[in-house]
């Protein structure tokens, strides 16, 4: 090809701005891990926020029905009728709140509901607060779409959630058009109160700033029982997934609770970005809501491989982490032997095969100082990874 021509194409193939996003880091430790496994190394993985455990028994057979059936079409672009029932009556089971289905929206996993969520309410440019440490894609995907995330720096002192003090800080600086909160959260595992929520939501509300509550943790709490923001007055938009609790990441399939008014414009975009749901991926869905009782017994392993960590990573010198409330994350310090979680993640990896995800991932202030460790794996997972870690950190 002429250079004239390799230099049209090459300005007809200039990226967006909204386009440079930084990768999600967690995703290149996974490709290092495994560039690791290929060369006949046994990386222990506590990087990735991912189940062990498999989805639910009777989801599994569900889905085995409907590909015997020969038939997966198009579904209605909010759901399909009894998927939305069944997501509905959950939070009447679990939370003491009727839901008209009308209001369920199921999504793509979490990710779609964050982009079809941030579509909905916000214009280009609009400034939404986020709280650091905090999920990247957060960030990421407001940076894609053209609008602004405000960083919001937690403190130990409020248990690392955002107060209405600090929401209203920083609308006074320049206006907000929305936040987002996430309880449990990741990376951190911690949790807001019923009282915390209640008080950030009705601060929010009465600054005219929209409430989005990333709920994708729910059901996998230690410290204390977790609060649906559904609870609070109807214009909150929740965000939940069947990835976390239901073991069910790679089915990508997530839903969304949203107010009246929302239905509609939801439905368009849904349709249009989308047109619909996997229609395998939302019948399996259906079917995890009657395989809870083995979801808590998955739970109950995940408090196990905490008490592990909880116990374990001290003795090896990594005693300073966050409060590890719920999700299946611990959010160590690691000061004491590294002021960059990068390059001591790196070595990690390389020298002990311990997989985990530097904190500078999830927090651009402080992020240097800390690493963040998922627990989701087997307990004798857990207890090698601290073994490797001690001899490591010449502490075994």
């Amino acid at each position: 090809m002429p250079d004239q021509a390799k230099n049209l194409v090459a300005r007809l193939m200039q990226p967006s701005a909204r386009s440079d996003v930084p990768s999600f880091m967690v995703m290149d430790v996974m490709t290092a891990a495994a560039a690791l496994e290929a060369a006949g190394g046994h990386v222990i993985h506590l990087e990735v926020g991912q189940p062990a455990a498999s989805a639910p028994a009777v989801a599994l057979a569900a889905a085995r029905r409907a590909l015997d059936s020969g038939k997966l079409g198009y579904t209605e672009a909010l759901g399909i009728p009894s998927l939305r029932a069944r997501i509905a009556r959950f939070y009447a089971e679990t939370q003491d709140v009727e839901i008209h289905p009308a209001r369920i929206v199921v999504t793509t996993g979490s990710s779609a509901g964050f982009i079809l969520t941030f579509l909905a309410l916000f214009e280009s440019g609009d400034r939404v607060a986020v709280a650091v440490p905090g999920y990247p894609p957060y960030r990421h995907i407001l940076k894609a779409l053209g609008c602004e995330p405000v960083l919001i720096e937690t403190k130990a002192e409020t248990r690392h959630a955002i107060t209405p003090e600090m929401l209203e800080a920083a609308h006074r600086r320049a206006p907000l058009a929305g936040i987002l909160v996430a309880s449990p959260a990741n990376p951190t595992g911690t949790m807001m109160s019923a009282e915390a929520l209640g008080a950030l939501h009705a601060a929010a509300s009465n600054l005219g700033i929209r409430f989005i509550s990333d709920e994708i943790y729910h059901g996998l709490d230690y410290a204390f029982p977790a609060v649906s923001a559904v609870r609070l007055k109807g214009d909150a938009v929740v965000i939940n997934s069947f990835s976390k609790y239901f073991c069910m990441t790679g089915w990508r399939i997530g839903w969304m609770v949203v107010p009246d008014a929302m239905v509609r414009p939801v439905d368009r975009l849904q349709g249009n970005l989308a047109i619909s749901v996997p229609t395998l991926s939302q019948i399996a869905a259906e079917a995890a809501f009657e395989g809870r009782a083995e979801m808590d017994a998955v739970k109950h392993g995940y408090e196990e491989n905490r008490r592990i960590l909880l116990d374990g990573l001290p003795r090896v010198g990594l005693d300073k982490f966050l409060p590890v409330d719920g999700a299946f994350y611990l959010y160590a310090d690691v000061t004491r032997f590294s002021r960059d979680s990068f390059d001591f993640a790196k070595r990690m990896l390389d020298e002990a095969h311990v997989a985990a995800t530097p904190g500078i991932d999830f927090d651009p202030l402080h992020g240097r100082d800390f690493i963040r460790f998922c627990y989701a794996g087997s307990q004798a997972e857990m207890h090698e990874a601290v073994a490797r870690i001690g001899r490591w950190l010449g502490r075994g």
